[in-house]
């Protein structure tokens, strides 16, 4: 849930009002006064999220959906892994 409220922002902040209305040096100042911490927390919790959701009913859907409950930790691996994988 968290994602879906914060990627449509995202998107409109960074896809069109800063660069439309030249708030490029608020954000130069912004990512200069030592935010960065700040903002890579943000990126990270931004791409994370909805890739854990996504592994998460991925999992799940694969053991009710193919009933291969006895690959449990083969599913899990993959799953998880892959999130974790893909914010990299």
């Amino acid at each position: 849930m968290v994602a879906a409220v914060f990627i449509p922002i995202h998107l409109f902040l960074f896809g069109l009002a800063f660069p439309l209305a030249g708030f490029r040096s608020r954000v130069r100042a912004f990512v200069g006064s030592g935010a960065i911490p700040l903002a890579k927390m943000y990126l990270f919790v931004l791409c994370s999220l909805p890739l854990f959701h996504w592994a998460h009913r991925f999992r799940f859907t694969v053991y009710d959906g193919l009933q291969v409950k006895h690959l449990n930790e083969v599913v899990l691996v993959f799953c998880y892994g892959g999130a974790v994988l893909g914010r990299w």
